[in-house]
C-alpha cells in the first residue's frame, strides 16, 4: 500500500497526538473509532502502527499493521490491517505478519477495506467471519483469541519469506522501502 502525503496534519483519536495526513489515514482513524465507539475497545487497548520487524536476504524489515489490540496484561490478541483493494487477496500476507510477530504469534487477524472485512483465527489461517459484523466487539476478543503456540524454528522461517515476497516483490516495495526501516541483520 503505498501512502501519499496530503500535506495537513490531524490529530491521532487514539493518542490526541498531532500526525501528517496521508491518503490511508482518514481510514485509520475511522476503523479506530469504530472500534472504540462501536465494539468497546478501551482506547489504551489499542495500538496504532505497530511494527512487524523480521529478518530476510541478509536485513532487517518491518512490516507496518495499522492497529493491534492488547489485553489487560498487554498481549496483542489481533492485528488489524487496512488494505486499499479487496481484503481477500491481504489474508496470507496479514497471517505471515501475525505469526511471525516479536510479541506473538497474534491469534487472531482482521483484514478490512473499512467496506469489507475478514476475521482470521491465525493458528489455523481459518476465517472466521466476513462482513463489517465479523468485526469482534472487544468483550468477544478473549474467548476468540486462543492462545497460540510458538512456531519452530523452520515454520517461522517460511513464515518470514512469505512476508518478504508480499512486503517487497508482491506489492510493488511500498513506498520503495520508504514506510520500512532496514537495517543489516
Amino acid at each position: 500500500m503505498h501512502e501519499e502525503s496530503l500535506g495537513n496534519v490531524i490529530r491521532d483519536y487514539l493518542t490526541g497526538e498531532e500526525l501528517e495526513e496521508t491518503s490511508y489515514e482518514e481510514f485509520r482513524q475511522g476503523l479506530a473509532r469504530l472500534l472504540v465507539e462501536e465494539k468497546g475497545y478501551p482506547r489504551e487497548r489499542l495500538q496504532p502502527k505497530v511494527g512487524v520487524c523480521f529478518p530476510a536476504a541478509g536485513s532487517l524489515y518491518t512490516r507496518m499493521v495499522d492497529l493491534a489490540a492488547t489485553d489487560a496484561a498487554g498481549r496483542v490478541l489481533l492485528f488489524i490491517i487496512f488494505c486499499s483493494g479487496e481484503p481477500g487477496t491481504y489474508l496470507r500476507e496479514t497471517l505471515a505478519a501475525a505469526r511471525v510477530y516479536d510479541g506473538g504469534p497474534v491469534p487472531l487477524a482482521l483484514v478490512t477495506d473499512t467496506r469489507e472485512a475478514v476475521l482470521l483465527d491465525v493458528a489455523s489461517g481459518r476465517e472466521l467471519g466476513r462482513g463489517m459484523r465479523a468485526v469482534p466487539a472487544y468483550a468477544a476478543l478473549a474467548d476468540l483469541a486462543a492462545p497460540m503456540a510458538p512456531l519452530s524454528d523452520e515454520a517461522l522461517d517460511r513464515e518470514r519469506r512469505i512476508l518478504f515476497a508480499y512486503s517487497e516483490f508482491l506489492s510493488g516495495g511500498c513506498c520503495q522501502g520508504a514506510c520500512r526501516p532496514k537495517a543489516k541483520a
